[in-house]
């Protein structure tokens, strides 16, 4: 009787374990596989939208920066004023030409000009697929050095900006901007174009090492 009891104990018991084990999901099962993956699809895709945004942004700026660049480019190519009056020998006019850093500066927002121009497929290519890091990484390297040569642009046309407007007594340099008052308004109009390209070049780039970090 013992005997029997036992036996039946113990089928029972296995019964039990079988079912339990029947019930409980392995984990090398194909089940445990998919339903672990799905946070991690899900945080991929998420990601992937982060990124997809950032370069919507990035494209967005790039055309704003061409549209200051040129502006900044055109304004101070077209720089130019004649006074209305003149003598025998001489006539008064002043030209970005007259000046090699004025020079400079139209050749530098030329070149940059561009870049920018030639970036923007770039760019779509980071929007169509925001996984790729070899389009990114070489737009923050060439942003780098395009916002490095708008600067020394900027930088140095500023100076000249202001010895127009105010001169400088002890070097004899005398402002003159108050008979050559619409070229300085047009000169400082293209040098405050180049810092704003700047600003947006610095925030292309800042997006940029935000994108590469989140990948």
């Amino acid at each position: 009787m013992d005997k029997s009891e036992s036996t039946k104990i113990e089928m029972g018991e296995s019964s039990k374990l079988e079912r339990k084990l029947g019930k409980a999901p392995l984990l090398g099962s194909p089940s445990h596989a998919i339903s672990s993956g799905v946070p991690i699809v899900a945080n991929n895709k998420r990601v992937g939208n982060y990124k997809k945004g950032i370069s919507i942004f990035d494209l967005i700026l790039r055309i704003a920066s061409v549209a200051t660049s040129i502006g900044a480019a055109v304004g101070m190519a077209t720089a130019g004023e004649t006074l209305p009056f003149f003598t025998q020998f001489f006539q008064f006019e002043a030209g970005y030409d007259d000046l090699p850093t004025f020079t400079f500066f139209v050749i530098a927002m030329s070149i940059v000009v561009a870049y920018l121009v030639l970036s923007i497929p770039f760019s779509i290519v980071c929007i169509a697929r925001s996984h790729v890091v070899a389009p990114r990484l070489l737009l923050i390297i060439f942003d780098t050095v395009i916002i490095t040569l708008t600067t020394s642009a900027a930088g140095a046309s500023t100076a000249i900006v202001y010895l127009a407007h105010n001169g400088n007594q002890d070097a004899n340099w005398l402002a003159f901007c108050n008979q050559f008052g619409d070229f300085c308004q047009t000169t400082s109009g293209a040098v405050v174009a180049a810092f704003i390209t700047i600003v947006l070049l610095l925030i292309l780039i800042v997006l940029s090492a935000i994108a590469l970090k989140r990948h």
